[in-house]
């Protein structure tokens, strides 16, 4: 492998804001220039980032004036031809299960149940026993205070604002943390990750709203938003955050659910202490985690079912308490109740509230686990089923307690009949099994959409159903997950600390949710303010108060989930920084066009049969790695391709629409750009040869589009020279089932970089650099040929060329810039994954070049 050290200062970022498609006005709006009527024709068919206007001389400003007619039009907005054939995915991205009828969404709402509701169907095993022991019974009004408590979290939190709000921000059915980052980025320019590009953003439709007040707000915020880098670090940072309480919510969740599920066994067998209930919770943890990689397909016919079972018991037993104990509990509906609660015990009563909002824990988790259920049908589940049968229970638990004082430490199994202890806990360890399942199955997805989004360090990903491609295991993360909760079980072993470390992570992840859902709703939904204030303002007091409550107890051992969640912050955290400043190098260190103009179509080699395809992160130029291969082999492929595989913020896209292609200098050059999308839900597991069959089928699909363009072009100028104005051609476009759409734009005219070119300079590059055939059978013949060109190099062989860059460093930069860049961002990108891995391509079939930047 070669290696070549550049140095650059990787710092004003000028080139960096035209690649992303940042704040270059030019790109996205329309301007007035002099219209110079002359005999130029505007032809410019390839792409070129790298023009340089001194290369071709200006005529004089006397003899412009004397032989140019000008006068002053409005242009038509430049359009990229990326962005054109981002166009043309017709709307695939909607969620088509909420078109179901009646029948499939009842089955759904039965499904939802062993995947979306075992986190908070659980809840009723451990939260009345936390929220006591952190505030003792009194009296009994202090069990009808606490049950009110617990009633109107549930009423706020799973019902209002996830039922109601949360769950209809999801982006085109996927939920969690980094769907509504993605789904902010699409209507904003807000993104800080690398390797974006403005089409992007036009896979998903828009549609177009009446002028209101809130749209004008949402424009000027819009507008903010993009104006100000800070607000996006920001945004980006509280993004990581929430990511890295679901990382840790993984951990707790399965060491709560199971240790209080295990935890009856000492009211069921009196001599059972809590040492050996933290050595059976450790063994069940550990084949819980162990026979995670099977997947939840496997079981899906049970899960259902089982949870079922579970909802009805806690119904059940619940019914039982209040006709045997104390039906009077139901006062507890009163929120004045909540007054005297606090009233009587103040300190404890704060205190209690950690307890207390372990209630709605997986209130999130109805959120992340939105992939394969309709909203409607989550809605139906949770309102009809999940809610009544979580408030009998807990009604049930408060008549029993009412009566039991001592009782408290236990509350859950202590309120069991004892005729139907053994089925019951069976059942409940069960419900935990699946509860601490199902969370850990969401955290696999969010890391997926994360590692997809280039904001954590790729992973061996294992696809485990065939059927339901998110249905995914991680073996490192799964075996991470499981030594952290052993750790968290071994060292607090007890549910009141796991329980405060709990409520820490989800917190942490419901008041992430919630400031990202209020920004939605003014920049996308542009609801109402009356209403965007009082969702944001209510959740965020109740979770703030909740939050402060937890973090008084922190000491206790809840401070290791607080340690695991940073840890993986500042893992994704240098993940991203790194990954954008290696990006943005490289983007700073792109081979200039004229140098390729220079070379000539040979590119100063010998051009052998066959094609190389080149793997870069660039999305747009000529990467400077292509440089090194020219200068370290005595010869380049006849066909070379700048391949570039980026995920898209768009959960999938279609198969038909994966490549993007782009013409890189005159054809005789034989260079082409292709961008390879995939959302974050898509599967990358196309072997090699299906791979390069594909992308070669999409590239002859791309030049017979632009010889029909061609075509059209030529028989619009010869139909129309007599038009007055020649020079406003239309772009037409036509769409993959045979549309023909004009975008009003002249036809294959690209952008150029330099704003102070004149037009009669853009016309004269076009006729020196990219002049096409002048008629129908022309093109054809050109068709031909280029495609039997095409053909034959394919026969000869497909070879992979692979850039390695690597980013260090300066000796003169900060202390914490080099422990950042030079230690810890090459630790994670030595240890990662590599993206041409998932391609399986034999070694035979590889050629690598490795370059450092000095940074």
């Amino acid at each position: 492998m070669f290696h070549v050290e550049e140095e650059s200062s990787g710092g004003d970022g000028s080139e960096i804001d035209e690649e992303f498609g940042g704040d270059d006005s030019t790109t996205s709006l329309s301007r007035w220039v002099f219209d110079e009527k002359d005999d130029y024709e505007v032809n410019e068919d390839y792409d070129d980032d790298g023009y340089d206007e001194h290369n071709h001389p200006e005529m004089d400003s006397d003899e412009e004036d004397d032989n140019v007619e000008q006068r002053l039009i409005r242009t038509s907005p430049a359009v990229d031809s990326f962005d054109v054939d981002a166009l043309e995915i017709p709307g695939t991205q909607k969620n088509e299960i909420e078109d179901t009828g009646i029948g499939k969404k009842l089955i759904l709402a039965l499904q939802t149940l062993g995947v979306v509701f075992g986190d908070i169907g659980t809840s009723p095993l451990y939260t009345f026993t936390v929220m006591f022991r952190r505030s003792p019974i009194n009296d009994k009004e202090d069990i009808i205070g606490a049950l009110s408590l617990v009633i109107y979290t549930l009423i706020l939190i799973p019902l209002v604002k996830y039922v109601h709000f949360v769950l209809w921000a999801n982006d085109d059915g996927e939920g969690g943390t980094f769907a509504l980052y993605s789904l902010i980025c699409r209507h904003a320019n807000v993104s800080l990750i690398p390797n974006q590009l403005p089409s992007d953003a036009r896979i998903s439709g828009f549609g177009l709203k009446v002028p209101s007040p809130e749209l004008e707000r949402s424009l000027i915020i819009k507008e903010r938003l993009e104006a100000s880098m800070a607000l996006k670090k920001l945004l980006l940072i509280l993004v990581l955050a929430g990511t890295a309480m679901v990382i840790a919510d993984a951990v707790v969740t399965p060491a709560m659910s199971v240790m209080s599920a295990i935890g009856g066994l000492k009211v069921g067998v009196g001599v059972i202490e809590q040492d050996q209930v933290v050595v059976i919770s450790v063994s069940f943890l550990v084949i819980l985690f162990s026979v995670q990689k099977y997947g939840t397909s496997k079981l899906g016919l049970v899960l259902g079912p089982a949870l079922l079972l579970w909802f009805f018991c806690l119904a059940g037993i619940g019914i039982y308490n209040l006709v045997k104990y104390d039906s009077s509990v139901f006062k507890a509906f009163n929120p004045a109740y909540i007054y005297f609660f606090f009233k009587r015990n103040s300190v404890n009563a704060w205190y209690a509230l950690g307890g207390c909002v372990l209630c709605a824990t997986g209130s999130e988790a109805m959120f992340a686990d939105l992939s394969y259920f309709s909203v409607h049908s989550i809605q139906l589940t949770f309102i009809l089923l999940v809610l009544p049968c979580l408030l009998l229970g807990y009604l049930g638990q408060a008549a029993y307690l009412s009566e039991n004082f001592s009782a408290a430490g236990d509350a859950f199994f202590s309120s069991v009949p004892s005729s139907l202890f053994w089925p019951v806990f069976l059942i409940s360890n069960v419900a935990a099994l699946i509860a601490s399942r199902a969370m850990t199955t969401a955290t696999f997805t969010c890391i997926k959409q994360s590692i997809a989004l280039g904001c954590f360090p790729r992973l061996k990903i294992i696809h485990t159903s065939k059927k339901f491609i998110g249905q995914i295991y991680i073996p490192v993360l799964n075996w991470s997950l499981l030594v952290v909760c052993l750790i968290v079980v071994c060292s607090t072993s007890n549910i009141f600390a796991i329980g405060n470390a709990y409520g820490i992570a989800e917190l942490g992840i419901m008041m992430t949710t919630t400031i990202l859902v209020t920004l939605i709703m003014l920049l996308i939904w542009q609801t109402n303010i009356i209403v965007v204030s009082m969702f944001a303002i209510v959740s965020l007091i109740v979770e703030l108060v909740f939050f402060s409550s937890v973090c008084s107890s922190v000491a206790d051992g809840s401070w290791i989930i607080l340690v695991f969640a940073t840890i993986m912050f500042l893992i994704m955290f240098v993940w991203n920084y790194g990954s954008k400043l290696k990006y943005e190098t490289e983007v700073q260190k792109k081979l200039p066009m004229d140098l390729l103009r220079e070379l000539g179509s040979n590119l100063g080699t010998i051009r052998a049969p066959g094609i190389g395809l080149l793997y870069n992160e660039l999305a747009k130029g000529v990467p400077a790695i292509f440089g090194h291969f020219l200068t370290t082999l005595p010869a380049i492929h006849s066909m070379v391709i700048f391949v570039c595989i980026k995920y898209v913020p768009v959960p999938s896209v279609p198969q038909t629409e994966r490549f993007l292609f782009r013409r890189v200098c005159p054809r005789s050059y034989h260079l082409f750009r292709c961008v390879a999308r995939y959302g974050y839900k898509d599967v990358r597991k196309e072997s090699h040869q299906a791979f390069e069959q594909i992308l070669i089928e999409s590239l002859e699909k791309f030049i017979r589009k632009e010889a029909q363009e061609r075509a059209l072009e030529s028989d619009g100028d010869h139909n129309d020279t007599d038009s007055e104005d020649d020079t406003t051609l239309s772009r037409v476009l036509i769409a993959p089932n045979g549309s023909v759409y004009s975008l009003g734009v002249p036809l294959l005219a690209e952008h150029m970089n330099s704003s102070n070119k004149r037009p009669m300079e853009r016309r004269k590059a076009s006729i020196d650099f990219g002049a096409g055939p002048s008629s129908a059978l022309d093109v054809e013949q050109s068709l031909e040929k280029e495609l039997s060109f095409i053909h034959k190099a394919k026969e000869s062989g497909v070879v992979y060329l692979l850039g390695h860059g690597d980013i260090r460093a300066t000796k003169d930069s900060w202390f914490l810039k080099k422990l950042v860049i030079n230690y810890l961002y090459a630790f994670l990108r030595k240890n990662s994954r590599r993206g041409i891995t998932n391609l399986s391509v034999p070694h035979t079939h590889l050629m690598q070049v490795g370059m450092t930047y000095m940074v």
